[in-house]
């Protein structure tokens, strides 16, 4: 079987250079590499092009549309049996194409995805990031698989789906983001087998500082609401959490402001949860301590935009082009 990788890009040409360095070290030369560039200021086809004798790698430069577009973009220019959808900053273990290609001729299945984990070259910012992204103890316990709260939903940053159930359900819609939870959602709507490969896992950087980790997950609460519009009674109580985290925390400060500091004292054992658990997690004691300040912000970020998109779209009835015109659809 082939497997297309889809790989959309925007002003990373250092990371897309890390990435298809990853790739050529893959035991399984079954697959082809589509990078699309979407409107990218600082383009990065010199750095795809190193590697046209490694590997056999198509590059396309369009307009900007957002990442659902240009995965739909560099689908319909692939010839694989098989899509993998992966992001920009990940790095892909020697062993990921066999994993998948093992996983599909033991239990095929129309659809999947796999976990992601830190790299050891990534900074300590990363890897707190990356804790805070995968914790039972923040949303990770809402992201699907095993040990979590719901079932799985294949992520963008590492996605595979047969091409004709792609094409099936046209692709990715036009949502700024949220739009691989929409795709997934769509293919168990349709009936559609969709599995979790614990061995098919990627290394995935995120965001470099804590500015872009919280504009991101303040992103994905908005999302949420925005999923929500579009398939009435998808959301479930666990995608309340963030929120209710959120506003507890705001009540709690106000307790401690106006009657008592020991109302801080539920935030403080948080912290020391959080501490311990990313302390033995990543064996190292800055990082457990810094995995505090990533899961708050991960929580808090993603409760805002939470809050804000409900107020928007739930209260003020707004639609999502109407409530989000001027930062994700200019």
């Amino acid at each position: 079987m082939l497997f297309s990788l889809i790989i959309p890009v925007f002003n990373r040409p250092n990371e897309i250079d890390e990435l298809l360095g990853s790739l050529t070290q893959q035991a399984q030369k079954n697959f082809e590499v589509i990078v699309v560039e979407d409107g990218s200021s600082i383009p990065c086809e010199d750095i795809v092009r190193k590697y046209d004798a490694d590997m056999q790698i198509s590059y396309f430069f369009k307009p900007n549309s957002g990442p659902g577009q240009t995965r739909n973009y560099g689908a319909e220019r692939s010839n694989g049996d098989y899509l993998i959808v992966l992001d920009s900053d990940c790095i892909i273990p020697p062993g990921y194409i066999a994993a998948v290609e093992k996983e599909l001729m033991d239990s095929p299945c129309d659809a999947f995805g796999g976990p992601d984990k830190a790299h050891d070259s990534f900074s300590d910012v990363q890897k707190a990031i990356n804790y805070a992204m995968t914790s039972f103890f923040t949303t990770g316990g809402i992201r699907g698989g095993k040990k979590k709260l719901d079932k799985f939903y294949p992520r963008s940053f590492n996605m595979g789906v047969k091409t004709q159930v792609y094409k099936a359900l046209k692709g990715f819609s036009p949502m700024r983001f949220g739009e691989d939870i929409d795709f997934s959602i769509r293919l168990f709507e349709n009936g559609y087998q969709v599995r979790l490969f614990p061995d098919a896992w990627v290394y995935h950087k995120r965001r470099v500082d804590f500015k872009k980790f919280f504009k991101q997950v303040y992103n994905f609460g908005i999302a949420r609401i925005n999923l929500e519009k579009r398939h009435p009674g998808t959301m479930k109580i666990v995608h309340l959490l963030p929120a209710v985290f959120t506003l507890g925390v705001a009540f709690l400060i106000l307790l401690a402001c106006f009657i008592t500091p020991w109302a801080l004292l539920p935030l403080g054992l948080y912290a020391l949860l959080i501490f311990m658990d990313a302390t033995l997690r990543e064996h190292s004691i800055k990082i457990g301590l810094i995995a505090i300040f990533a899961s708050y912000i991960q929580l808090l970020g993603y409760g805002c935009g939470f809050l804000t998109a409900f107020f928007k779209r739930i209260i003020l009835k707004q639609d999502e082009f109407q409530a989000y015109q001027k930062t994700f659809y200019k």
